[in-house]
């Protein structure tokens, strides 16, 4: 990384796309062997080629007949071509018999072209007039009805790249291939660290004034496996001097990456920025978004570490933003894959601040899309919202019934 901020320097803003150029960490999870059935959504660590070609033999790609092409030229309803039927191929064995000329072979989808043949007419296009006689009423192009031995895939051609997580059909093509295992980087393990004398244990049944049950670990653990990460929820750490610092020290040598949650304010209190500066390069204090400012990155023995802001629904919507794509990047994969979006006119004006970049959660109903607000502390806003738009830096705000774009949430 370039530009890192040490020091107490901590408060040095930077735009989210910034951040997103800027800080890219070096550090890629180890490679491992995982069976097909295991593979989906997993990063290739390197592109798979072919050992052979696919589908491997010409095949049929219709039922019909193999003819030779020249044979058919010129049918029609009115005037068909007459075929004598040679013989038939049956699926999962090579042929037994050859196209002759002025002679057909009956064939299924997916069965290997005799030799003779150069093309396969439909079965709808013919008819059998008499017993091993067959009536062309359509002519066929040498090549119709087939596909090359090699059209699939050459061999030694790439089937899956590496970097980008497998999809179904990926696993298909590599099953077709004969490819039962895959190298793919191993799951980014992801350390996850709650702050604050307040929070405490979900499990915790009643709670003294004061306190909060730790509802963000949770949802960030969910968002890590989402992304394919693996989660590791390290527990509560209260606010004391170096308890941070010690708690940092015990799990950055297990961790892909750490985050800190609820321990990120610019308060009196906070001690993560401390902490971290105490070990390693904080990259930055600050980014100009809302809601989620107060986000720390930083590096640690070459772990990145991400500070997250107290108020959940700001944690959730900066790990989603910045901490998800690092989680896909430390398992080699640079570009994450793209959420769904969809686009809607906007039910009401949504003003802004230039200079920061603003995500507004919203609800989508009928192509409308109902933006909802209320504090950063409330997690009820993320699980009403349907997804959310962003207000880009430059703009000042957004007017009722101009389209936008939602990302969705899955």
């Amino acid at each position: 990384m370039s530009e890192r901020v040490r020091g107490r320097e901590f408060f040095t803003a930077r735009t989210v796309s910034e951040t997103l150029a800027g800080f890219r960490p070096a550090r890629r999870t180890a490679v491992e062997s995982v069976p097909l059935a295991a593979a989906l959504h997993r990063v290739p660590a390197a592109e798979v080629r072919a050992p052979d070609p696919l589908p491997g033999f010409v095949r049929s790609t219709v039922d019909g007949f193999a003819v030779r092409a020249a044979d058919t030229y010129g049918a029609s309803e009115g005037l068909p071509s007459y075929l004598d039927l040679a013989g038939a191929v049956r699926m999962g064995a090579a042929p037994t018999v050859a196209v002759p000329p002025g002679g057909c072979v009956a064939m299924p989808t997916g069965g290997v072209l005799p030799d003779g043949a150069d093309a396969v007419v439909m079965v709808e296009y013919t008819a059998e007039t008499m017993p091993g006689t067959i009536e062309v009423t359509r002519p066929v192009a040498p090549g119709g009805g087939l596909v090359r031995a090699d059209e699939d895939v050459a061999a030694g051609a790439a089937l899956v790249p590496a970097g980008r997580p497998l999809r179904a059909p990926d696993l298909g093509l590599l099953a077709a291939a004969g490819v039962t295992a895959v190298a793919v980087h191993a799951r980014p393990r992801v350390t996850i660290v709650s702050t604050g004398d307040e929070v405490v244990p979900p499990c915790t049944a009643e709670l003294a004034p004061g306190q909060v049950r730790d509802a963000t670990a949770s949802a960030l653990a969910g968002l890590v496996a989402d992304a394919g990460g693996e989660p590791v929820v390290a527990g509560i750490v209260p606010d004391d001097p170096g308890a941070l610092e010690a708690t940092l020290r015990e799990v950055l040598p297990t961790a892909d990456l750490v985050v800190v949650s609820a321990g990120s304010s610019v308060g009196a209190r906070d001690e993560t920025a401390g902490a971290v500066a105490a070990l390693g390069d904080i990259w930055c204090h600050g980014l100009a978004i809302k809601p989620g400012k107060p986000t720390l990155l930083a590096e640690c023995a070459g772990i990145p570490v991400v500070g997250l802001p107290g108020n959940p629904l700001s944690a959730l919507v900066v790990f989603r933003l910045v901490g998800v794509p690092l989680v896909w990047r430390l398992a080699g994969c640079e570009v994450p894959p793209p959420e769904p979006t969809t686009r809607a006119r906007l039910s009401r004006d949504v003003p802004s601040a230039g200079g920061r970049l603003d995500v507004v959660q919203v609800s989508v109903r009928d192509g409308v899309a109902a933006p909802l607000f209320g504090p950063s502390a409330l997690l009820s806003v993320l699980t009403r919202a349907d997804g959310h738009l962003i207000v880009p830096e430059p703009a000042t705000g957004l007017d009722a019934g101009c389209e936008v774009e939602v990302t969705l949430y899955r």
